[in-house]
């Protein structure tokens, strides 16, 4: 083998193994920053991760919505109307926040025994006919879609 074709294999052998290792991290940053979404049906099943963030969503049970004395805290349960959740949050609610309605939270669950989920973030729906996709497709599958509620694709 005479030098240039030892330097092309050199060179050739380093990029592969550079793109190898661009490939690899771009892959973990994805595996870390990825965030998938339960219902509650599937958190109360064990599907959903103990130790990484997700998305819960579902509706607000009514009378569930307890306020602590500092005025940031709130627990409350979402439900699919089959199993329910209890949600704890600490931060600013969204303006359209209540009782009875669909929402998205992003946060962590607690541990295995206790089923209560830390919220680091909540979304609510933005009108009374309007439901985030995925808390809709929860509900029709467990059969306690409200009436009248309409997903993005359906407007």
């Amino acid at each position: 083998m005479t030098p240039q074709r030892k330097r092309r294999l050199a060179l050739i052998s380093l990029m592969l193994v550079s793109i190898g290792i661009a490939v690899a991290l771009i892959l973990n940053a994805f595996q870390k920053n990825l965030l998938f979404f339960f219902s509650p049906t599937q958190v109360i099943a064990g599907e959903a991760p103990l130790n990484h963030p997700f998305r819960i969503g579902g509706m607000v049970k009514e009378g569930s919505l307890t306020r602590s004395s500092d005025g940031l805290s709130v627990n409350f349960v979402v439900t699919d109307y089959s199993h329910d959740v209890n949600v704890t949050y600490t931060g600013i609610l969204p303006d359209l926040f209540r009782e009875g309605q669909g929402i998205v939270a992003m946060g962590k669950l607690g541990e295995a025994t206790s089923k209560v989920f830390t919220a680091t973030e909540v979304l609510a729906k933005h009108d009374e006919n309007y439901m985030p996709p995925e808390v809709a497709e929860a509900l029709e599958k467990s059969g306690a879609m409200p009436h009248g509620l309409k997903t993005v694709e359906e407007k």
